[in-house]
């Protein structure tokens, strides 16, 4: 089984042996080459990943223009919730900017961890809980900040992935033009 699936599993909630052994048949292992996707635009989102290794890319495409709005990586979950808690087609855009490994737990299995796993639901929520949490914070920092202090942020909160991304997905998530991101870093180092 997946040690750091479980580790980050059981830093939420307890589990017993025998939960452990239902989570190890409810996920499956899954690899991503670089550049292919996890969703596509149009697609229902119909899995929760866990990122064992690799970083995945968040966008959507507005009127031919790609917009990052976030990214994973390692022992982080993925998944576009907006599209896989109603089963509804994403207008989001997951895609792996590395070879990307994971565990993948289906639609229906997230249902059955639900009920067979004693505090399965309060893992869901707690989980659901962070996401929508930084979704805001990321929201209200592209409206309230400026790019340098939104750049300051993603140098903060993603320190390790400054050198594994490409600085053109780097300047779509702070919101400028890859030169203006150059005028940025210039002026903060």
């Amino acid at each position: 089984m997946n040690i750091p699936l479980l580790s980050a599993i059981k830093s939420i909630i307890k589990l017993s042996s025998e939960e452990e052994e239902i989570i190890q048949n409810l996920f499956k292992s899954k690899t991503y080459k670089k550049g292919t996707f996890f969703l596509k635009e149009g697609d229902v989102c119909r899995q929760v990943g866990f990122i064992t290794k690799g970083i995945f890319r968040y966008y959507i495409n507005d009127e031919g223009e790609d917009k990052t709005y976030g990214f994973s990586k390692e022992n982080e979950f993925t998944c576009n919730y907006e599209s896989f808690v109603p089963q509804s087609p994403s207008n989001q855009i997951i895609q792996a900017l590395e070879d990307t490994e994971l565990m993948v737990i289906s639609y229906d299995g997230l249902k059955e961890f639900y009920t067979k796993i004693k505090e399965g639901e309060r893992f869901g929520r707690n989980i659901i809980e962070q996401v929508f949490v930084q979704t805001l914070k990321d929201r209200n920092s592209f409206y309230t900040d400026s790019p340098q202090v939104r750049y300051e942020k993603f140098i903060r909160d993603h320190y390790d992935l400054q050198q594994r991304l490409p600085q053109y997905y780097i300047a779509s998530f702070v919101g400028v033009k890859p030169q203006s991101l150059s005028r940025i870093r210039k002026r903060i180092s």
